[in-house]
C-alpha cells in the first residue's frame, strides 16, 4: 500500500540525523510534495501519541523556530534541539552549520 502524504513527511523527518535540522520546504521537496511547505507543519501536528518522529528538527527556511518565542512548544523545541547538540541563539539556528545536507 502506498504511504499517505503524512507518512511520507514523517519518513523524511525520521531520517534527519541528530545534530541537524531541515526546513519545512526542504522536507516538502524530499517527500515529493514540491512547494507545499505549509502542509509539513500540519502533518507534524497530526503525529500520533507516543511517536518517535523528531518533529523538533524541522524549522523555518530562515533558521527560526516557528513557534512564538517563550511559548511552551518553543521552549520544548529549543530544549530538544540543544539536547541534540544544535545551538539555538535568539530563537534561530545557524543553517550553514546545522542544516542537513543528505
Amino acid at each position: 500500500m502506498e504511504p499517505t502524504k503524512d507518512q511520507k513527511i514523517w519518513q523524511v523527518v525520521l531520517s534527519i540525523p541528530e545534530g541537524k535540522v531541515a526546513s519545512y520546504g526542504q522536507v516538502a521537496g524530499m517527500a515529493g510534495l514540491g512547494r507545499q511547505a505549509r502542509y509539513i507543519g500540519r502533518a507534524l501536528g497530526k503525529l500520533p501519541e507516543g511517536h518517535s518522529v523528531p518533529w523538533y528538527r524541522v524549522i523555518r527556511s530562515n533558521g527560526q523556530i516557528a513557534f512564538p518565542e517563550g511559548s511552551p512548544t518553543f521552549v520544548l523545541q529549543k530544549e530538544l534541539l540543544e539536547r541534540d547538540g544544535v545551538e539555538v541563539k535568539n530563537g534561530k539556528i545557524n543553517l550553514r552549520e546545522y542544516q542537513w545536507q543528505p
